[in-house]
C-alpha cells in the first residue's frame, strides 16, 4: 500500500513539474513575441523570428499556439493584465475622484515607461489592422477594465460634485487616446521626458474634469 502511495506521490509530482516546464516556456514564447512586435513591427514578426529568439522551432510554438492570431491574443491578454497588475497598486483610494483620476493617469504613464516594450507590441498590433477574417487582432474585452475603471472614477466625481458635468463616454475615450499615443510618441521621440509628459496629461484633464465649484464639502 505505501509503494502505490508513493508512485502516485512521484506521479503527481512529475505533473506538477511538467506543467511548470510548459507554463514556463509558454510565457516565454509570449515575451519573445512582445520583443519581435515591438521591435520588428507586426508583419515581420513571424512565427519563425519570435521562435528563433526563444530558442525554440515553430513546431514548439505551434504545440502551445493554434497559430499567430492565439499567439497575438495571448499576447494582448498578457499586456493588459501586467499593465493593471502595475497601475492598480498605485492608484490611490484615498482623497477623493479627482485623486483617483490623476494618480491613475500618472500610473498608466509609469507603465509605459517601466515596460516600453508592452504598450509598443500593442501599438504595431493595433496598426496592423483587422485579421483577413475582419476580426480584431485580439479580443477588446482584455482593455475592457481600464476604461470601466476610468469611467466609474469619472461618474463618482460627478457623482460628489468634484467633476464638472460632462459626457462619460467622450471623456474615458479621450484620456484613454491620449495615453495610448505615447508609445507613439516616445518611438519619434526616445528621450521623451515621461515624467514630465504625465504632468501635463494630469494637469491637462484636472483642468478638462474639475468643478471649479466644488469646496469638498459635499
Amino acid at each position: 500500500m505505501r509503494s502505490n502511495f508513493h508512485t502516485n506521490d512521484q506521479s503527481s509530482t512529475e505533473q506538477s513539474r511538467q506543467s511548470f516546464i510548459e507554463a514556463a516556456r509558454r510565457a516565454q514564447i509570449i515575451e519573445c513575441a512582445i520583443d519581435a512586435i515591438a521591435e520588428l513591427g507586426f508583419a515581420q514578426a513571424s512565427l519563425a523570428q519570435i521562435a528563433k529568439r526563444a530558442g525554440v522551432s515553430t513546431g514548439v510554438i505551434s504545440y502551445y499556439f493554434a497559430g499567430k492570431d492565439d499567439l497575438i491574443a495571448a499576447v494582448a491578454a498578457h499586456v493588459f493584465a501586467v499593465g493593471e497588475a502595475h497601475i492598480d497598486p498605485m492608484v490611490s483610494r484615498e482623497g477623493g475622484a479627482r485623486i483617483a483620476l490623476l494618480s491613475f493617469i500618472a500610473a498608466s504613464v509609469d507603465f509605459i515607461a517601466a515596460k516600453p516594450r508592452y504598450p509598443m507590441a500593442i501599438m504595431n498590433i493595433i496598426r496592423a489592422g483587422r485579421a483577413e477574417s475582419g476580426a480584431p487582432r485580439f479580443d477588446p474585452v482584455v482593455g475592457e477594465a481600464r476604461r470601466v475603471a476610468f469611467t466609474n472614477i469619472l461618474q463618482l466625481g460627478q457623482q460628489r460634485g468634484e467633476f464638472r458635468p460632462f459626457d462619460l463616454n467622450v471623456m474615458t475615450t479621450t484620456i484613454i487616446e491620449a495615453l495610448d499615443v505615447i508609445p507613439q510618441q516616445r518611438a519619434a521621440a526616445p528621450d521623451l521626458d515621461l515624467k514630465a509628459y504625465a504632468a501635463e496629461l494630469t494637469t491637462l484633464f484636472d483642468l478638462a474634469t474639475r468643478n471649479p465649484s466644488f469646496t469638498g464639502d459635499r
